[in-house]
């Protein structure tokens, strides 16, 4: 447990219903008790006195000057049942900027201390409440985009990141206990084990995590996908008709989008940011050519892209420049492409066979922007690209990429000890390649882990969380 106590206002800034004032550490009840005083009552409260987990009315009042600061609501949760294990005071200002910044002020005054960034968080992991991977989860809670991606926090906050590595490191551990007394007892009766078996096993755990990582991390980054095409094919009409509203402006007039559009949409569950982009095409325009220039960076930065064709005329000559860059794009890149085929409302219809031959593996999806038929399939064509590219895991595994390259690093490690063993290298030696995976593990679940790394992983966090 820490000495000193610290407090930050943990809501966000600005108007709401209300603002909250937490305090964590030994002296929470007691700079509480300084300000809070009981409805109908002028004495201080005795806060540690107060029953834990309930709400008290009340009002903050300023001890220097008697005036009070704010009607107020506060609740007490007595060690260890407290987010951090720790005596933790709630005060529940009305929500605003003044309430809860002159609440805070007091508080500070009466002696806690300003928390850092993640510090309430840090302290439920360094106090044993959580480990470091549910520790992480919860700001994958806070930063999650669609339900889905809300619900695969949640799943990581209870722990199920840990639990799925359990196996593993169990058998790990077996494993190092074998090799570890085998080297310090080599005349004495070991219990036996299948080295190589117990190895396997848990290589075979660390890959079915490893394998559902890249869908988690796409639910949990997102994906860009850059809307592309010559000028007014309908790449801003696509824009609005996916975010089912009129956030670009679209007109007749060729060349209306001159600069990059960022929306952000719910494709089923995975975050998408989509790139409403300037047509690409020949221009004398000054600023077209900078727009296009824009539309060429974002397209190259997007790892998926919307190629949108005009399905009322045959392909022209910048329709056919698009499809050459997307081919040669697509060439050692792991970058995904979906044609857009509009305007199928109209009587006039063309199939783009010369487009279609240059990007012969790109899935194509007939659309009208104006009456919105073929949207809902292009978002499932979107959707099932998105998966396909990302393995289509039962359980996805919401990691971040720092417990991404430790479950790498430990399934390389336990890799290396198996071909140890097989190339009859002596077992304490082959124990080293054992304890490096443990130790990766160790990083996840922060068994193994240094003040600098804990320190970059907090700051990551808001203050008050």
């Amino acid at each position: 447990m820490y000495a000193d106590t610290i407090s930050a206002i943990a809501t966000p800034p600005g108007d709401g219903g209300i603002g909250i004032v937490r305090l964590s550490g030994p002296d929470a009840a007691r700079i509480a008790g300084a300000l809070f005083r009981r409805a109908g009552r002028t004495a201080p409260a005795d806060v540690a006195r107060l029953r834990s987990h309930h709400l008290y009315f009340g009002h903050v009042v300023d001890p220097a000057t008697g005036h009070v600061i704010d009607e107020v609501m506060l609740a007490r949760m007595g060690a260890p049942r407290s987010y951090t294990r720790e005596d933790v005071v709630e005060i529940h200002c009305h929500g605003g900027l003044l309430p809860v910044r002159e609440v805070q002020r007091l508080v500070l005054a009466h002696g806690a201390r300003q928390a850092e960034p993640g510090e309430f968080t840090l302290r439920a992991f360094l106090n044993g409440r959580v480990d470091l991977s549910r520790a992480e989860a919860v700001m994958a809670v806070v930063s999650a985009r669609t339900p889905r991606s809300l619900e695969l926090a949640v799943d990581e906050l209870r722990g199920r990141l840990t639990g799925r590595l359990a196996p593993a490191r169990a058998a790990l551990i077996d494993a190092l206990a074998y090799l570890d007394a085998s080297a310090d007892f080599p005349e004495d009766e070991v219990p036996p084990l299948d080295l190589d078996s117990t190895l396997r096993r848990a290589r075979d755990g660390l890959s079915a995590v490893i394998a559902s990582t890249r869908l988690g991390i796409l639910y949990r980054e997102g994906v860009q996908i850059a809307i592309v095409g010559r000028p007014n094919v309908g790449k801003s009409s696509l824009l609005n008709a996916l975010l089912r509203s009129e956030r670009a402006i679209v007109t007749e007039v060729a060349g209306t989008t001159r600069d990059v559009i960022s929306e952000s949409i719910n494709l089923h569950g995975i975050p998408a940011t989509l790139l409403d982009t300037a047509g690409i095409g020949e221009t004398e325009d000054v600023i077209e050519r900078m727009g296009v220039d824009r539309s060429r960076r974002a397209l190259d930065a997007a790892p998926l892209a919307l190629f949108v064709l005009d399905g009322s005329t045959p392909p022209t000559r910048d329709d056919l420049h698009v499809a050459e860059h997307l081919r040669a794009r697509a060439v050692g890149e792991d970058h995904g492409l979906v044609i857009v085929v509009n305007k199928r409302d109209l009587p006039e219809r063309h199939e783009h066979r010369e487009v279609r031959r240059l990007l012969p593996a790109a899935p194509v999806v007939e659309i009208s922007t104006r009456t919105g038929d073929g949207i809902d399939r292009l978002e499932q064509a979107l959707h099932d690209l998105l998966l396909a590219r990302s393995g289509a895991a039962e359980q996805p595994a919401l990691v971040t990429l720092r417990q991404q390259d430790a479950l790498r690093r430990a399934y390389d490690a336990v890799g290396a000890a198996l071909d140890a063993i097989g190339a009859g290298i002596p077992l304490d030696l082959t124990a080293v390649d054992v304890r490096d995976a443990l130790f990766a593990l160790g990083e996840i679940t922060g068994e193994q882990v240094s003040e600098t790394l804990l320190d970059e992983i907090f700051s990551r966090f808001c203050i008050g969380k």
